[in-house]
């Protein structure tokens, strides 16, 4: 495996080093997104209805208020995507049983399908890197990016991500 300038940085707050990791991310974020793309464009859909799915996907119930403050879009642009989504099959709405103005979101078999289908070669990429990273890497990695979270969601963002474990 080749590192980025070799072993650990001392220096590792200099602008250079800031600037690189920031350019490794755009190469990660890239690379990271490749193969769920190609399986989108097989459907007709883009990187916001994955979002959608995975999100769903790992909230089954979760309300549309509940996705749109995780997603951070507007009504209107989720409104589309999910309405595609709804249409086709992937995402099923159904009333709140407290408040029937709630609409509640679950992926249906065929959502679960592409659920399953799209992030399978992410987490194949995932537990590459991790294997070839190591536990300690690891960890530093997921400190990085919860360091990367708006301060005032990390406890609400990492409580999210626990309760799916």
């Amino acid at each position: 495996m080749s590192e980025l300038g070799g072993g650990p940085n001392p220096l590792f707050l200099r602008e250079e080093e800031l600037v690189r990791g920031i350019e490794m991310l755009f190469y990660a974020y890239r690379d990271f997104t490749s193969d769920p793309d190609e399986i989108l464009k097989n459907y007709g859909f883009g990187r916001a209805h994955h979002r959608v799915v995975h999100f769903v996907g790992r909230n089954p119930g979760m309300s549309v208020a509940e996705l749109l403050a995780i997603l951070k879009v507007t009504k209107q642009s989720l409104s589309r995507v999910l309405s595609q989504l709804v249409r086709e099959d992937f995402v099923r709405q159904q009333k709140g049983t407290r408040d029937r103005r709630q609409r509640l979101l679950y992926l249906t078999d065929k959502g679960q399908a592409l659920f399953d289908e799209l992030s399978r070669p992410q987490r194949a990429r995932v537990a590459r890197a991790y294997r070839e990273a190591g536990a300690e890497a690891v960890a530093g990695y997921r400190r990085v990016l919860i360091g990367l979270l708006n301060q005032d969601e990390r406890d609400a963002v990492l409580a999210s991500v626990e309760k799916n474990q």
